[in-house]
């Protein structure tokens, strides 16, 4: 395979999966976790990578698609014809590449556009049946949306009922809903005075009273409905542009953007873009652009489609916000993961409405690429309205200033820092004593494949934690049934089972022990490894060479495992959880105990005798992996009934098939000599 080919695969490997997580953070959690302007480019990365290499394409690739899928408690409603996103321009050159291939596919010179503000909002479907509201739906992944149409009818700029002349017999007006910023503080006033969370920003605002499952609050949001296009469409009026569509939709009663209007050819559209980009602080409403269509309805469909977006249209996309200030210091700040991150303390400066006095730096390599020091004069950017971030350096610091490195030791708990290799984050190694990450270190130790203690939920670690009564995981066996009930909402037979549950605890395994401490890169497998090959005290000794000798536990791993039994508050914290009374047996596996260790597994289909996570647990135990896809690699499949396409899959790469009673009689025998 070539190199190349290879590094694309790969990088092309990482974007889906990490736009797929920001679509699902979007589009379904309404939380979104990074700016529009990094989505948008980790997007076209992904796009120029899958134009490069055409055999990387994949129907499931997020350039193929749009959007995520709808949430549950909703029922699910399949668009009449895909509500497709439109393609992005970041620049004018972007505008006039878009314009030549528009002029180029009809053989014309000059095109009229419509031009019309980019709302940032959510997208919904409007049915009108005989002039009446009947169906409303989100965009949803463009071809299957959430119904809304309680919550739609609530909104007062919604009609009911269609008005006008040559109204149709059935319409599907398409648009945005919406909060214009007087709503959207009114909103967040009202939250701060109930004291409840405030909103991010409008779009956020409008999408998550859009959902509520409950119409009547809906009903006390501020929410607002423009039309911008129609789908479905049976009616006498001809609609025969896009400009002719919008009127069409004012007669009938549904209300469109006003800052709206035609274009012909391609420097009014600059012209317009420039003064809409002027005006965008002065609108009552927040948009993030301008969309120019291609006026003619008959050249629209001339022009026809992509997979994900029409050839007719393209949004012109405003760069995020930005101002410029100085850097005056560099820290390093610890995450909930341990993650180390460094933060660039600022001259205060408002950008796009906010004062901001710091700002990510996102890792080491992007300080390094930007060169940034202390003293720069830097931009700010308010990256998608709502994290800053230290876009570049405008003006170098005077003098010269040794460029910042991440500490050695982490400055909440002063434990080792490593940083993987090949990664760009460095990491707090002291995850059972560091302050920062102890909520995370005891929800994870407290889980039921860990120590398993039944009734301690995140909100209760978060109390324990705050008030000082947990400071480590060692401090669960110090609270008294007492100190539990003295708590908010906290009964004393709640707190007396949750101190039952905490003492049925001290009796474990080892290899829960393991996986309960929470080191990086040690899941339930590699603990279970681990476990038969060492005892304790043999294991807070291993060299990395050593725990690289027990297969499937990698260099990483290793240096993961042993970083962590190095650092003496780590130490500390077992001994003191040893000297709480947590016990297990003794012996020790070997492999013999373990038969099936290194033999990769998929499952698919409905098993008879047993759910599928059951079955994944035996194959574990057994030292087994268990894998989601099939692969040159996989050992054997375990199908049951409605096995599915993993089954032609593995047929085809003759992986041996293994039903459910084959299955047991491998877990009680092992492979036979020779098996793969």
């Amino acid at each position: 395979m070539n190199a190349d080919f290879k590094r694309a695969s790969e990088r092309v490997r990482t974007l889906r999966a990490e736009i797929g997580r920001h679509n699902y953070r979007y589009h379904v959690l309404d939380d979104p976790a990074v700016s529009d302007a990094e989505y948008d480019r980790l997007l076209r990365e992904l796009i120029a990578l899958e134009s490069e290499y055409p055999a990387l394409i994949d129907p499931h690739s997020p350039t193929q698609r749009v959007g995520a899928a709808p949430l549950p408690g909703f029922r699910a409603v399949k668009h009449s014809a895909p509500m497709l996103s439109l393609g992005n321009a970041f620049s004018a050159a972007d505008m006039r590449a878009f314009n030549r291939r528009v002029c180029d596919r009809l053989g014309r010179a000059v095109i009229e556009y419509a031009a019309e503000v980019k709302l940032d909002g959510l997208a919904v479907s409007i049915v009108y049946e005989k002039g009446l509201l009947t169906l409303a739906a989100t965009r949803g992944d463009g071809y299957t949306g959430e119904e809304v149409t309680h919550n739609i009818r609530t909104i007062p700029s919604v009609p009911l009922s269609l008005t006008g002349k040559d109204r149709p017999a059935y319409v599907e007006a398409r648009g945005e809903v919406f909060m214009t910023h007087a709503g959207f503080r009114a909103l967040n006033d009202k939250q701060r005075e109930r004291g409840e969370k405030l909103f991010a920003n409008p779009r956020n605002a409008a999408a998550g009273s859009l959902r509520q499952l409950d119409a009547r609050l809906t009903a006390e949001r501020p929410l607002s409905f423009f039309a911008y296009g129609v789908g479905a469409y049976q009616g006498e009026a001809a609609l025969e542009s896009h400009t002719r569509t919008l009127a069409l939709l004012r007669q009938w009663g549904l209300p469109t953007v006003t800052e709206s209007g035609a274009a012909k050819g391609l420097e009014p559209c600059l012209r317009y873009y420039e003064r809409i980009a002027e005006r965008r602080a002065e609108l009552p409403y927040e948009i993030d652009g301008v969309v120019f269509k291609v006026n003619a309805i008959k050249q629209q469909r001339a022009l026809g489609y992509i997979s994900r977006a029409p050839r007719w249209a393209v949004a012109w996309k405003f760069p995020a916000s930005e101002e410029m200030t100085q850097l005056l210091a560099i820290e390093a700040r610890v995450g909930r993961t341990g993650a180390l991150t460094p933060v660039a303390r600022l001259a205060p400066v408002t950008v796009a409405g906010a004062r901001i006095s710091h700002a990510t730096l996102h890792n080491l390599d992007e300080i390094r690429r930007k060169d940034i020091r202390i003293g720069d004069w830097v931009i700010i950017r308010r990256a998608g309205d709502v994290i800053p971030e230290v876009a570049a350096v405008v003006r170098a610091r005077r003098g010269q200033v040794a460029e910042f490195n991440m500490p050695e030791r982490c400055p909440v708990c002063g434990a080792g820092v490593l940083r993987e290799e090949g990664e760009a984050v460095f990491r707090c190694l002291g995850g059972l004593s560091c302050p920062a990450q102890n909520i995370r270190a005891i929800i994870h130790f407290v889980s039921r494949k860990a120590m398993n203690i039944d009734g301690l939920g995140e909100k209760l670690i978060i109390q324990l934690t705050e008030t000082g009564l947990v400071r480590t995981v060692a401090d669960l066996y110090s609270l008294t049934a007492e100190r539990l009930a003295a708590l908010d909402r906290m009964g004393k037979k709640s707190a007396q089972n949750l101190i039952t549950a905490r003492d049925k605890s001290r009796d474990t395994t080892l290899e829960r022990f393991i996986y309960a401490l929470g080191i990086r890169e040690v899941g339930e497998a590699t603990a279970r490894l681990l476990a038969g090959h060492f005892t304790l005290e043999r294991l807070k000794a291993a060299a990395p060479e050593a725990l690289e000798e027990i297969d499937n536990i990698g260099p990483v791993a290793a240096r993961n495992i042993h970083g962590f039994f190095k650092e003496p508050h780590n130490l500390e914290i077992i001994e003191r959880l040893l000297a709480a009374g947590i016990r297990w047996e003794t012996e020790r596996r070997g492999e013999r105990d373990l038969p099936l260790l290194g033999r990769s597994f998929v499952l698919t289909g409905a098993l008879e005798g047993m759910t599928r996570a059951e079955a994944r647990g035996l194959l574990l135990q057994a030292g087994a992996k268990v894998s989601n896809s099939v692969s040159k690699k996989t050992d054997y499949l375990v199908y049951g009934e409605n096995p599915g396409g993993k089954y032609a899959r593995a047929k085809s790469l003759d992986i041996p098939l293994l039903t459910e009673a084959e299955l047991l009689e491998l877990l009680a025998t092992g492979p036979r000599r020779g098996e793969r």
